[in-house]
């Protein structure tokens, strides 16, 4: 996910004039803050990773919130043999990879449209999946709508590219749901692309033990877990809204639209509310970015978007129903 901060002039005669060239002094690059990042990231995955693969060759159930002071964080169950956090390795290595691929799709295509943007930002946290996600930060105005969306839909195609990768490995090293195991937790949903996938392993290879079985008889791979969830950013990011991906992607379109198209996504999302709780949090964040960017301008309306763009926002908008799952992670309270 990319952040702008910058808005640029509001009146008439500017709103149609190209910006002046400016010169931008890149402010130092805190390469300590994105390492110290990186390595929190990389422990709390890991973490969590460790359980999940542990529970995996185990035929236990892969979401237990057990007895720990933060639910389904193991951190002292790592503790008590730390040996075990190398078990995490599959999960964490494959996260990052695809958290780290879609943020480096914005940030060279920042550098190509010679836009001044951070490394991305990794965010650590104690939780299911032992991180938030990552973000760039861009720190100058980008001057066209062009460079805008180049920017917007990078990320996306990148990070979606690796994560359709990592979940056709995955599928090969899943595994029917064992007999009398035990129920998780925490029950995924499954994206169009995921049973794509499967369909088509079932054709290719017809005798493979999870062929032919429905998703909710696989007991899938933790790298399958790692694929999701970069399914799950994915669609978040390509969400038509304020200043996520899709909200530049549509905004480099028509600027015009992109006000209206950024209320009727919140209005959705609270819809969708009623099927999972979760996309109310994320409609209050949208309906406070909305708020709060009402009168920025992220890039200059003239010149228009050119028409060699349009295939790029058509696979933005496949990707975006690939990849959404009306519930995507749903607690089962006992």
């Amino acid at each position: 996910m990319s952040e702008p901060t910058s808005s640029f002039a509001s009146s008439t005669l500017e709103y149609y004039r190209p910006l002046p060239v400016m010169e931008w002094r890149a402010p130092r690059e805190r390469y300590w803050l994105h390492g110290l990042l990186l390595a929190l990231t990389c422990l709390t995955t890991l973490v969590v990773g460790a359980r999940m693969e542990f529970s995996f060759l185990h035929n236990q159930p892969p979401f237990v919130a057990g007895d720990e002071y933060i639910p389904f964080f193991a951190l002292g169950w790592v503790m008590a043999e730390p040996s075990r956090l190398l078990l995490g390795v599959p999960f964490s290595a494959a996260l990052l990879l695809i958290l780290m691929t879609h943020e480096m799709g914005h940030y060279f295509y920042c550098r190509y449209h010679r836009v001044y943007a951070t490394l991305p930002f990794f965010i650590p946290a104690p939780t299911l999946l032992g991180t938030l996600g990552a973000v760039i930060r861009i720190k100058s105005p980008i001057r066209s709508r062009a460079a805008l969306f180049d920017i917007g839909i990078a990320g996306p195609i990148a990070g979606f590219v690796v994560a359709v990768a990592t979940l056709a490995i995955s599928l090969v090293l899943s595994k029917p749901l064992a007999p009398g195991i035990g129920p998780s937790d925490v029950q995924l949903g499954f994206p169009l692309i995921v049973k794509g996938l499967h369909s088509l392993l079932s054709v290719v290879v017809p005798r493979y033990a999870i062929a032919g079985l429905p998703m909710s008889r696989v007991y899938l791979h933790p790298t399958g877990v790692a694929a999701l969830v970069g399914m799950f950013a994915t669609a978040l990011n390509l969400l038509p809204s304020g200043q996520l991906d899709g909200g530049h992607i549509v905004y480099a379109i028509s600027p015009r639209i992109h006000r209206v198209v950024s209320w009727i996504t919140v209005a959705v999302l609270i819809g969708l509310g009623q099927l999972y709780a979760g996309w109310r949090v994320w409609a209050g964040l949208l309906l406070m970015m909305n708020v709060v960017t009402w009168r920025q301008r992220q890039a200059p309306s003239y010149p228009e978007l050119p028409s060699s763009r349009w295939g790029l926002a058509a696979l933005g908008l496949v990707m975006l129903v690939l990849t959404f799952t009306v519930a995507p992670f749903q607690l089962i309270w006992k």
